[in-house]
């Protein structure tokens, strides 16, 4: 295999995801230390190697069978795809076996872990339910996105697996530090992935996708996103109100932290472009300010871990 072939595979991999999953795997960490769990270098790199093997797999299992929709999709640097099937099928099977590939390395470590650091077994359930959304998000016989499911597969696995994962390995049980964070994350997640519909919707209705931007269109897309990023931000607002857990956070600061996107998802509202190129601008917008406000709360946990 030449050094082009490799370059290819990496390019399949769509790697710029995974920085979102670490930030997301992170925020499960560091939120379970400012909950009061003594943080452990190995689990944290055990345990974020099981996630990034399960991550990984998505990549190259979405491409395999995502392959006729990606014949009719525009890449973006966060959509439509890599091509790389496309253009070289040859590649295809090896697509599809190194994703099964990886889900047996992310069990594997799974298994590792809960031998080597005694955790109970319902960990392993909870990675083969990752893992799970993973594959089937576009793989037969469920395809999910293909079911008009891929919205609430995607809301599940960044609001709750991949944060989860990481409070999981750290706190080793999910308490209420963390359930009080997973509807913000829910909505975050699905603000995400109606963003990355959008540029889309031509490939895929010419692929017979069933994404909600299929189903309703751009504009009413830009809504949900609105509605979904304004959505968190009443909801740190009510728990600032009420006095929350005072010890732990500042929800008026967390309030303050989540206006970033939603002051961005409200501007979604007013323009709610339809055409491809205007809506793909304001998308690159969401998006960013969706991994800028994770990034603070990042921030914002270690300055309390350092008080």
């Amino acid at each position: 295999m030449n050094i082009k072939m490799i370059l290819k595979i990496v390019k399949l991999g769509r790697l710029q995801f995974l920085i979102r999953g670490f930030l997301l795997f992170l925020f499960g960490v560091l939120l379970a230390v400012v909950s009061g769990a003594t943080f452990g270098f190995d689990r944290f790199i055990v345990g974020y190697a099981i996630l990034f093997m399960a991550h990984l797999s998505v990549s190259y299992s979405n491409s395999c069978f995502d392959i006729d929709v990606d014949r009719y999709a525009t890449p973006t640097f966060f959509s439509g795809g890599s091509k790389v099937l496309v253009e070289n099928p040859e590649l295809h099977r090896f697509s599809k076996w190194l994703a099964v590939g990886l889900i047996g390395f992310s069990l594997t470590l799974a298994i590792f872990f809960i031998m080597v650091f005694s955790y109970p077994a319902t960990f392993l359930l909870f990675v083969i339910f990752g893992n799970f959304l993973g594959w089937y998000y576009t793989a037969p016989p469920i395809k999910l996105t293909y079911r008009g499911l891929g919205e609430l597969s995607t809301m599940i696995t960044a609001g709750l697996f991949i944060p989860g994962m990481g409070y999981l390995v750290i706190m080793g049980q999910f308490d209420f530090s963390f359930v009080l964070f997973v509807i913000p994350l829910l909505l975050y997640g699905l603000a995400f992935i109606i963003n990355v519909e959008i540029p889309d919707i031509e490939g895929d209705r010419l692929g017979n996708k069933n994404t909600f931007i299929v189903r309703k269109g751009r504009r009413v897309g830009f809504v949900v996103i609105g509605i979904s990023l304004s959505l968190v931000t009443l909801y740190f607002f009510v728990l600032s109100l009420i006095s929350l857990m005072p010890a732990l956070f500042d929800f008026r600061l967390i309030t303050m932290f989540s206006l970033i996107p939603c002051s961005l998802g409200i501007f979604s509202i007013i323009k709610r472009p339809g055409e491809r190129k205007l809506a793909t601008k304001l998308v690159m917008g969401n998006l960013s300010s969706l991994f800028i406000v994770i990034l603070i709360f990042n921030f914002y946990f270690l300055f309390l871990l350092v008080l």
